[in-house]
């Protein structure tokens, strides 16, 4: 790499697959349970739900905000929350931002843990991201916005003045 200019992939770049990370983030905590599996299917996301069930104290209930992906509304996945009551999936609308705080845990892997990284395989991809879990969770700390809700309206006000703009309602 030379200054002023974007890295990129050599001609002998390979890779070795990839992975599914199912990550929840304790937002009062700062904490991360997280799984990386093979698939994307409702199978793999139930088995998720449960490691999320088994690691969180009985006495809470689990507020789960994801996404409208169809593996999370599979019909085997309403049944298996149909018989655990304290575990809730709660639904973002279309275009929301509700889930910028996962989004923002994931920027911090893929900046501190796996951009530049060089992985032989599936498996030392995934073993690098449990590590950085890990590593996370000993020093957790909750994320905190650093604007106030105004600050943030003030700046998104020109954009929705644009006539491309596009209400998420």
């Amino acid at each position: 790499m030379k200054p002023g200019h974007c890295g990129t992939m050599t001609h002998d770049y390979k890779r070795h697959g990839t992975s599914t990370l199912f990550a929840v983030l304790n937002t009062l905590a700062g904490e991360v349970i997280g799984e990386c599996c093979k698939r994307h299917t409702h199978k793999e996301f139930l088995s998720f739900l449960k490691t999320v069930e088994e690691q969180t104290p009985k006495e809470l209930e689990l507020h789960l905000i994801v996404d409208n992906y169809a593996t999370h509304k599979h019909e085997k996945v309403k049944n298996w929350l149909k018989r655990n009551k304290r575990v809730h999936l709660h639904f973002i609308p279309t275009r929301s931002s509700w889930l910028n705080l996962v989004e923002r845990f994931f920027g911090l892997l893929t900046e501190k843990q796996l951009c530049r990284g060089v992985f032989t395989s599936v498996k030392e991809l995934e073993e690098a991201i449990m590590r950085f879990i890990k590593a996370h969770n000993k020093n957790k700390k909750p994320f905190t916005w650093t604007k106030s809700a105004e600050e943030i309206l003030v700046n998104v006000e020109p954009a929705r003045q644009t006539p491309s703009y596009q209400s998420p309602v």
